[in-house]
């Protein structure tokens, strides 16, 4: 463990479920890092097994636990027993890296009220021969700038935010609900400014093709829950239609994106990205066709992945 000065004023809040070996490891990762966090806390979602053994081996993590489903309340709970100022949520599977808690309490310090969206990337070596599934997800997964550019929101793995601001926002909404996305866009709707901050870097591991599959079910059952209209219907199945020709469109992104090495990466980033569009297009259409949402949503309980 570092020996330096710990920030006081930080709180990190992990939602957990059934990942032990993942939070190990970014647990490992914040220990490891050039400040020591002065406050962690790992809400438990319903996982089979605590993660006892895990949280004691740190002094400064505390454990507790969330009965209501879903990340979003998992938060919600952590936040209101927080005792920093900064609030800086993470995910249990991510891997901060060592200078991630002091750029951030730098960059809060320069920045008080503004909302900081971090830089998410696939965990995979240099020069590494990727599979399709990977090599989508290092050009197209967590692009965090793109979203609060855009949208108007950043992902709830890599967010760090004063905690009078994010009580001023409200908290995150229920297994039903993007509850990244709505929060985030419920925020600068209200006026409150929202940064991307490429220095505050995490790692994620890449997603197994079934794990990539499950999180585009739930994200496509949040998005169908909002298409209540017969127009939007009518937008819903011309694009399920558009995403299975738009893999071609984006042949310029994969072959200049800085974001992979290699002609054999690139090819297997397009290939990747052929099957996700595919598969979301499929599921779109089950939707439109009358699919319950809800079957979809039932696949979030994930366990690690091999």
């Amino acid at each position: 463990m570092n020996t330096a000065p710990a920030l006081p004023n930080i709180t990190v809040v992990i939602p957990h479920l059934n990942q032990p070996d993942a939070l190990a490891r970014c647990l490992a990762a914040l220990a490891g890092g050039t400040i020591e966090p002065a406050e962690v806390i790992v809400v438990d979602n319903g996982s089979v097994r605590l993660p006892k053994e895990i949280v004691n081996d740190y002094p400064w993590v505390s454990l507790i636990k969330q009965t209501i489903p879903g990340p979003g309340p998992a938060r919600n709970l952590g936040a209101t027993r927080a005792q920093g100022a900064i609030l800086a949520f993470l995910d249990a599977d991510c891997q901060p890296d060592p200078h991630w808690l002091e750029r951030a309490a730098q960059r809060l310090q320069r920045d008080p009220d503004t909302i900081l969206g971090g830089d998410v990337r696939i965990a995979c070596g240099a020069g590494y021969k990727m599979d399709a599934t990977t090599a989508y997800q290092v050009i197209f997964a967590y692009r965090m700038d793109h979203y609060i550019a855009r949208q108007g929101f950043t992902g709830t793995g890599n967010l760090i935010v004063h905690r009078k601001v994010f009580h001023a926002v409200g908290p995150f909404k229920g297994l039903r609900f993007a509850e990244d996305r709505d929060w985030g866009q419920r925020a600068t709707a209200a006026g409150h400014r929202m940064a991307f901050a490429p220095e505050l870097i995490v790692h994620h591991p890449p997603h197994t093709a079934s794990g990539l599959q499950a999180k585009w079910d739930r994200q496509l059952a949040h998005d169908w829950v909002r298409c209540s209209r017969h127009r939007d219907k009518i937008w819903w199945a011309a694009k399920s239609l558009l995403l299975i020709a738009s893999p071609l469109g984006a042949v310029p992104q994969i072959f200049t994106s800085a974001r992979i090495n290699g002609r054999r990466n690139r090819v297997m980033a397009f290939i990747g990205l052929a099957s996700v569009r595919l598969y979301r297009a499929k599921r779109m259409l089950h939707l439109l066709y009358g699919n319950d949402p809800n079957r979809l949503l039932q696949r979030w309980n994930r366990f690690d992945l091999p």
